[in-house]
């Protein structure tokens, strides 16, 4: 069995509607204390997310273009810009679905590299809500992630009609082929689920269910 170091391969997340400030400062002592590398939390609390976990080894990662993804490329670009500059780190934009299966290519691939130019030093995932896309699609998306020059390629938001599977992220892995990493989002609640996605192939794990999932590995060494 392969052995992981779980907690730093754990985008430890909060971005219910629902959630409350509280909610977000309650993630990010989380985060410190069982030494999760990177957060995920509204763009509107980026600002007490980065004062929270400042000195520690924690990240700050902030949604673009979600949940849905079509916004226009200004609009992600300018909400990429100022996440960055008020401290986020990791940015996690929606690929716009529509564009996508409409066969504006060429569109899609510019909406991805346009906030990859603009936020050049920080850590992009694409996301592809693959529970809307055909299989070709998915493997034209994963292309397109690699030619605008982003990290990773990212299953799902997490608020689609479906989550993160293991075929998806075994597709995705062998698409991208080494030029990006994978991320499974969506539906990962539990430790089980969490190691079959890494065993399939994927780098990181984001998940709203990280403490029960730590508490199930943990249990299991």
């Amino acid at each position: 069995m392969l052995e992981w170091n779980l907690p730093s391969l754990i985008d430890h997340t909060v971005l219910r509607p629902e959630a409350t400030k509280a909610d977000v400062l309650r993630l990010c002592r989380e985060a410190k204390e069982h030494r999760f590398t990177v957060i995920f939390v509204p763009p509107c609390y980026v600002d007490e997310a980065v004062s929270a976990v400042a000195g520690a080894s924690v990240r700050v990662g902030i949604p673009i273009g979600f949940p849905l993804g079509g916004h226009t490329t200004k609009a992600k670009v300018a909400e990429a810009v100022e996440a960055v500059s008020r401290g986020a780190s990791v940015l996690d934009m929606v690929i716009n679905v529509s564009r996508l299966k409409s066969g504006d290519h060429d569109e899609v691939r510019q909406d991805i590299a346009e906030v990859v130019a603009a936020t050049p030093k920080v850590e992009h995932k694409v996301i592809l809500e693959t529970c809307y896309l055909t299989q070709q699609e998915k493997l034209t998306a994963c292309r397109l992630v690699v030619e605008a020059g982003a990290d990773y390629v990212k299953t799902s938001t997490g608020f689609g009609a479906a989550g993160a599977t293991v075929e998806d992220v075994r597709l995705m892995k062998t698409a991208v082929a080494g030029r990006a990493k994978v991320k499974a989002s969506g539906g990962i609640r539990d430790w089980k689920a969490a190691q079959a996605m890494l065993e399939a192939g994927a780098d990181r794990v984001g998940t709203s269910a990280s403490l029960k999932i730590l508490e199930e590995w943990r249990a299991s060494k």
